[in-house]
């Protein structure tokens, strides 16, 4: 514990006077983790990408749900700002956002959506007091942006559902809803699901990273891109046609992307747009034909992402994954 202080501090006065960039940090191969969450602890709701103004509804869920479950809640100031898309200016959204990672007193921030924003405003992000006294960050989709940042100063977060995904269905019944409690009161987690004859058979370990395969490439070749080195990627997206898939996942390869990386787990890949050209293969076949020639396992079919259930994975945290044509496992390290 002292040692991970002394760490801190030495990053916090690095970041301080800018002598490295935040890519950094990846040189350290022990990650922060946040503190799990107990009775009491404060979480903190905040929009930094998509527009919330006539969605109340979505926070009042989250309240009432955090509330169940012991803890208390405040929402950012500018949540239900309106600035054309996003949910205020980005200002308004970067200080939401730096209120609540400065705030000591909160240990956990709850991204009310994703949707497109969250670019705009990681430049104006400060973690220098986060690294002190870092918390859980959780959010999908467009959040994959700060996930990366996150994965790059050496931090934890959670890849998970947001306070817009309690709107479907029975909030008491959602698997998805009760695996991320799980996940931040401190329950260890592991997946077993079914198999996928596309899967590519092996077993692996390393740390998962990864998140929205858009944001994965829109930050390439940016301050924001993570290493993938003997890591196990998470992929996922939404409403994109078969070409565009490919575009994304040839440009990465290109990029050295899966290079040197451990795994590819694949999660929900829906709500395909129709080109007047059929492409020809499906995204199991895209997948496994940009990746073929590297000798790591690929599984299809994990429950994450933009479907109906969004299993909560702990970005940055060690995984042992086990893959057979019948089944794979995903067990994540205490």
């Amino acid at each position: 514990m002292k040692n991970k202080l002394i760490l801190s501090y030495i990053i916090s006065i690095i970041l301080s006077f800018n002598l490295f960039s935040v890519n950094s940090f990846n040189l350290f191969k022990e990650l922060l983790k946040p503190k799990y969450l107990k009775t009491g602890d404060t979480v903190a709701i905040v929009a930094p990408s998509g527009v919330l103004a006539k969605n109340q509804n979505y926070i009042l869920k989250a309240k009432k749900l955090l509330k169940s479950w012991g803890l208390e809640v405040v929402v950012g100031e500018n949540v239900f700002k309106r600035f054309g898309h996003f949910a205020g200016n980005d200002k308004d959204r970067a200080s939401d956002f730096q209120k609540a990672l400065d705030d000591k007193s909160i240990k956990a921030i709850w991204c009310a959506r994703g949707g497109y924003g969250a670019m705009r405003i990681i430049d104006d992000l400060n973690y220098n007091k986060y690294i002190l006294n870092p918390k859980w960050i959780i959010g999908y989709s467009d959040i994959t942006a700060i996930h990366n940042d996150l994965h790059i100063i050496g931090s934890e977060s959670i890849h998970a559902i947001m306070c817009n995904s309690l709107n479907n269905g029975e909030i008491e019944k959602n698997k998805s809803v009760s695996l991320l409690k799980s996940v931040l009161f401190g329950e260890k987690i592991e997946y077993n699901i079914s198999g996928n004859n596309y899967n590519k058979v092996g077993n692996s370990e390393g740390q998962i990273v990864g998140g929205n395969l858009t944001l994965l490439h829109s930050l390439i070749g940016s301050k924001s891109s993570i290493s993938t080195d003997k890591k196990i990627i998470f992929i996922e997206d939404l409403g994109e046609y078969h070409y565009h898939i490919d575009r994304m996942l040839k440009t990465l390869k290109r990029a050295g992307y899966f290079n040197n990386c451990a795994g590819i787990i694949v999660g929900d890949f829906i709500n395909f747009r129709k080109n007047s050209t059929p492409f020809g293969q499906n995204i199991y076949e895209i997948i496994l034909e940009t990746v073929n020639e590297y000798d790591f396992p690929v599984v299809f079919d994990f429950p994450a992402g933009h479907g109906e259930k969004n299993y909560p994975i702990i970005l940055g945290r060690k995984i042992k994954l086990d893959v057979t044509k019948k089944q794979a496992s995903i067990i994540f390290s205490n």
